[in-house]
């Protein structure tokens, strides 16, 4: 069968019938509707690339390049030797390119980033300190004696993230753990414990992550929300005041 030729939307056009889609667009949202609508369960194979890309009358090149980008998601998984099969569709592995915004991110998208977390960090917080049980605060705690213990910074900055993903993780909301990992960069969390270090405040740091966890000890959802937006928006300080005026 020849190739079916790539379409985009023309300027102006409002709706978009589907044939007037890029083939491999059509061709994703083909197989993203077979698993919103049941027709593929989590865990299931494929029909062949041939016979997808007959049903849908597109290319095999096309439907091919639709299967890959899919895997990337995380929606598909090649099995070698075996087939395409549907992932088990968790958050974590739909969510994990997610990953990549926080890490590359500058300037101005990197202060977004931080308004984000300052959104969601103080509410799962909040809800953790009414959830936590004793042995997963034993477990922050366990955690928080490794921040900025005199350790290697490098351990610091893991146990940073080790310390809200945690929090996070009390919450038991799969989907929130995964956004909160992918907001979250090792890289970017070693540059603002330097900066602290450099500037002689990374004891401040270490006392906002003191105030989170005694917040959580005290089952006391507002001083945790409190504690953790003050935590976030020393960061976003930190940060403007490294960007530049611009910025502010």
């Amino acid at each position: 069968m020849a190739s079916t030729p790539d379409r985009a939307e023309a300027p102006g056009d409002g709706a978009v019938s589907a044939e007037r889609l890029p083939v491999t667009r059509r061709a994703i949202d083909h197989v993203k509707a077979m698993i919103a609508d049941g027709r593929l369960q989590p865990g299931d194979r494929l029909p062949t690339e041939r016979d997808l890309a007959a049903g849908l009358g597109v290319s095999r090149s096309s439907m091919r390049e639709a299967i890959r980008a899919l895997t990337t998601l995380g929606v598909l998984e090649a099995r070698h030797g075996a087939g395409v099969y549907v992932t088990r569709l968790r958050p974590g592995n739909l969510l994990e390119t997610f990953s990549v915004l926080a890490e590359v991110s500058q300037g101005e998208t990197l202060i977004e980033v931080l308004q984000v977390r300052r959104m969601l960090e103080p509410a799962a917080t909040a809800l953790a300190a009414a959830r936590a049980d004793d042995a997963q605060l034993d477990r922050i705690a366990g955690i928080l004696e490794r921040i900025g213990s005199g350790e290697s910074e490098g351990e610091t900055v893991a146990a940073d993230l080790s310390f809200h993903q945690a929090i996070v993780e009390i919450t038991g909301n799969a989907t929130l753990v995964a956004v909160n990992d992918g907001l979250s960069s090792r890289t970017f969390n070693a540059r603002v414990w330097h900066g602290h270090r450099e500037a002689g405040l990374s004891a401040r740091l270490r006392e906002d992550h003191e105030r989170i966890y005694q917040a959580l000890r005290d089952r006391d959802p507002d001083a945790a929300r409190a504690a953790a937006t003050t935590h976030v928006m020393e960061v976003e300080r930190w940060l403007r005041g490294h960007l530049g005026p611009d910025t502010a």
